[in-house]
């Protein structure tokens, strides 16, 4: 566990490269996994597959982890807080990808400390916001604030569908916490069953985005997603998004309340 004092000096700290491999099998059960359709052919079919740059961040867990593993904060309290997506280039259909992590800036909140972990490849950059309770008070500078809401009516607003078996399908791709499994687990969190991934909420969120403007979602580009209040398999929580598919501010709520805060994504 990190002290309060220590938690600064983890910025900076290289957290190693590995060579990550996977094939289009692994691709398509990702696409699935975060709701592409049976008819998105470019998205599940091998003969016409595009990788949803999204899948990039399945291949990069591994440092967030390993940070956790090293003791840069206390795995069992620690929570995602916020991942940002910058697409450099479309990931091919299968290969191996070299990625090198680091931890960015690591944020006094005062209760609490917010760890960036960095992945970068040629293909990506992808920023883990790791939210730390009990490791801040360590002097360092309080980083920035959350982005104002967006002003005015939405340009597009819809209804994401989830299925009940969809965190059963996520976690195949890599994440295996039991949390989003194991009603004991979710239990320990005080959730009353378990829940979706964060990050296939926002994986999900953006294939919506995709289809309500008009883009594909493989041409993503940039996203960003502060994870406000955790999701349950099978519900159906409402999008509004301004702007345009070539900059667009987005929210996912349920009943009024936030599940993804402060989302930006950016098509091609």
């Amino acid at each position: 566990m990190t002290t309060t004092l220590g938690a600064g000096r983890w910025s900076g700290v290289d957290l190693g490269t590995r060579t990550v491999s996977y094939d289009e099998r692994d691709a398509i059960l990702y696409a699935l996994a975060v709701g592409a359709r049976a008819d998105e052919l470019d998205l599940v079919f091998e003969d016409r597959l595009r990788v949803l740059p999204t899948f990039a961040l399945t291949l990069a867990q591994w440092a967030p982890d390993e940070l956790g593993g090293r003791g840069g904060f206390d795995q069992s309290t620690t929570l995602h807080g916020s991942q940002t997506l910058e697409v450099r280039a479309p990931l091919p259909r299968s290969g191996a990808l070299a990625l090198s992590a680091s931890v960015g800036n690591v944020w006094d909140k005062g209760a609490a400390a917010v760890f960036e972990v960095v992945v970068e490849s040629e293909y990506f950059v992808a920023t883990w916001s790791l939210f730390a309770p009990g490791a801040g008070g360590f002097g360092g500078e309080r980083g920035p604030s959350k982005p104002a809401p967006p002003e005015g009516d939405p340009q597009f607003t819809g209804v994401m569908e989830t299925a009940t078996t969809q965190a059963a399908l996520y976690r195949l791709t890599g994440d295996r916490h039991h949390i989003h499994i194991d009603p004991a687990a979710a239990a320990g969190i005080g959730q009353p069953r378990p829940i979706m991934h964060g990050l296939c909420t926002l994986a999900a969120s953006t294939l919506e985005l995709a289809r309500a403007t008009g883009a594909h979602p493989a041409d993503l580009r940039t996203l960003d997603g502060r994870f406000a209040a955790p999701l349950f398999p099978g519900q159906t929580p409402g999008y509004r998004a301004w702007g345009d598919r070539g900059e667009l501010a987005f929210e996912l709520d349920l009943d009024g309340t936030a599940v993804i805060a402060g989302g930006r994504a950016t098509f091609a």
